[in-house]
């Protein structure tokens, strides 16, 4: 029942927080801020004054879909004017951070989590950091309120994968992440898509697809089809449903981690901008699919060993 105040998730935050079907949102009472219409930006000062109103046990930050950088200061002047407590959920932004290329919520926040693949390129879990004060009750909730035994296995990954965020190469990495995605954002503009807060700061975009021939869902699907992995994504104060969505949502790491730059980030960028324009074209289709296959020959997923036969 307490109140938690967290990014709104149409405007590019996350369904843990508080969306009604989340276990968040049924055992809180969350309200939500969002961007300004006009510059699809955090807009600090609104925050400040639904703080003010809805005075929060609890200010979150975090989000699954916005491009750029979010000013944790600010939002713990935010977070101390109401006498509530600071989350910074950084799952999507971990490896930016470990590497400065994002400033660090730790100096700000009461609590900090983080999934550990995303941009931290590691295996699928989880990670919690917090204040000395609330570290017992913290550990108490997850052992053995609701975890049971630990898995080693995904322990000694998470251990490699701190160690290689602390190289000079993963530093590397994140810069490529973030250049790419610049350079893909720039590149759909060049071919009159609209890009959300007109670029990025960090690992994604999103693509305003209003006017399209496609809805995010239509586009979803027909770049799968063609062997790009996308996903449809509300857009800010977006006029379709979740279902649909007006956008989609484009992330570098990936490509980036199989040695990909901003060359071929223009490539992908004509093959998106082809497809949704002929989505029902099945032979432009099939020559963006041997297109596709073509470059991710030249460029194989790490680790993926090559069977060579005598």
């Amino acid at each position: 029942g307490d109140r938690v105040l967290a990014m709104n998730l149409s405007h590019g935050g996350h369904l843990t927080h508080g969306a009604g079907f989340n276990f968040s949102g049924k055992m809180y009472d969350f309200a939500w801020y969002g961007v300004d219409q006009s510059s699809e930006r955090l807009d600090y000062e609104a925050i400040q004054s639904q703080a003010e109103e809805f005075r929060p046990k609890l200010l979150v930050a975090g989000a699954s879909a916005y491009p750029r950088v979010i000013d944790f200061a600010r939002l713990r002047e935010i977070a101390d004017s109401v006498d509530a407590l600071f989350l910074v959920d950084m799952a999507h932004i971990a490896g930016l951070v470990a590497t400065g290329m994002h400033p660090s919520p730790v100096p700000w926040a009461d609590v900090v989590t983080t999934t550990t693949h995303k941009t931290l390129r590691g295996p699928r879990g989880g990670m919690i950091l917090c204040r000395e004060e609330y570290g017992k009750k913290i550990d108490q909730a997850v052992f053995p309120y609701m975890q049971g035994g630990p898995f080693m296995h995904q322990i000694l990954a998470k251990a490699v994968c701190f160690q290689e965020a602390m190289t000079p190469s993963f530093r590397l990495y994140t810069e490529e992440v973030i250049e790419n995605a610049r350079a893909l954002a720039a590149a759909l503009e060049d071919r009159g898509r609209r890009i959300v807060t007109g670029g990025t700061d960090n690992h994604l975009l999103l693509v305003d697809l209003r006017g399209a021939s496609v809805n995010g869902k239509e586009a979803q699907v027909a770049l799968d089809d063609v062997l790009l992995s996308t996903n449809k994504n509300m857009l800010p104060f977006d006029p379709l449903p979740p279902t649909k969505t007006s956008g989609v949502r484009l992330g570098t790491p990936a490509a980036t981690s199989r040695g990909m730059r901003p060359a071929e980030m223009e490539l992908i960028a004509g093959w998106i901008d082809r497809r949704i324009t002929s989505p029902e074209d099945e032979a432009e289709a099939a020559r963006i699919r041997d297109e596709i296959r073509h470059i991710t020959a030249r460029f194989p997923v790490p680790g993926v060993l090559e069977t060579v036969t005598a």
